[in-house]
């Protein structure tokens, strides 16, 4: 999917409604959490939303903006202001995988990926990625989606393979997302102590499945999303698409999770630490 999201940098920002909604309900929650971050980084930061975001919330933090896509950081690097760019303030880009950090451990105070991670294979190696380059007390939240996401074109599928016509299983999509308990159990093993986790469902309305496949083309996710079905296989399933209320419904799990950094409990050569209290 590199290829895809690089060539959707142009046409990104105009159809990120989804993206942009869920990054404005994330940073709701860290109105909820009281922290000063000295270092910051948004992962798969796409056009640089979240990162402006964060910067707005913490000016004085040093702000990194991570992504395997090149086109991507330079947009955002073309969207820092001017005056950023003069004080040395501008995201600072970083094209780099999330399951292989070019940072330091111990390096971040809070991470931040909206959207991304459910397009790993496997997210367990990026939590404990992530884990590492936190320090003591740092700070991951994020958002995935979940496996009711497009569940009305899952119906619609399985309309199509009663009918004779054979799929993928009738998901749908060819993607299957991670339940949100799969994800905790995922952040525990990775180290993280006490995630917190919970789902919401939102939903975009279309006027013709045409205009759903431009928003994921324009997104660089369609062929992520939706698999390699051919064209004539999909017409069949887009009629079976039930409409409500005259507009198409897609609707979308959102995931969202964060959890904290905890001190250590053993050595690096297995010894157990123990911590006295003073006071």
């Amino acid at each position: 999917m590199r290829q895809d999201f690089a060539r959707a940098a142009a046409s990104y920002d105009e159809a990120a409604v989804l993206a942009r909604e869920t990054g404005r309900r994330m940073a709701e929650r860290l109105d909820l959490v009281k922290i000063a971050p000295k270092r910051i980084v948004d992962i798969g930061c796409a056009t640089g939303d979240g990162i402006r975001e964060l910067q707005r919330r913490y000016p004085r933090a040093l702000p990194l903006a991570i992504d395997y896509a090149l086109p991507m950081l330079d947009a955002v690097r073309r969207q820092a202001p001017l005056l950023q760019h003069l004080r040395g303030r501008a995201p600072r880009p970083v094209n780099a995988d999330v399951r292989a950090l070019p940072l330091a451990s111990g390096s971040l105070d809070l991470a931040w990926s909206n959207l991304m991670l459910h397009w790993l294979d496997e997210p367990q190696t990026a939590f404990a990625e992530l884990h590492r380059v936190l320090d003591v007390g740092g700070l991951l939240m994020f958002s995935m989606l979940g496996p009711d996401t497009l569940k009305e074109l899952r119906v619609a599928t399985k309309k199509v393979m009663r009918s004779g016509i054979h799929g993928d299983g009738g998901s749908g999509t060819a993607r299957r997302f991670l339940d949100m308990h799969d994800i905790g159990d995922m952040l525990v093993h990775a180290g993280f102590a006490d995630p917190v986790m919970d789902m919401e469902m939102m939903t975009l309305t279309y006027r013709r499945p045409r205009d759903f496949l431009a928003d994921q083309r324009h997104l660089g996710v369609r062929d992520g999303l939706l698999g390699a079905r051919g064209w004539r296989e999909w017409r069949r399933v887009f009629g079976a698409w039930q409409p409500v209320d005259g507009l198409l419904p897609a609707s979308f799990e959102i995931v969202h999770g964060h959890a904290w950094k905890a001190a250590p409990r053993t050595a690096p050569d297995g010894r157990a630490i123990v911590r006295f209290a003073t006071g």
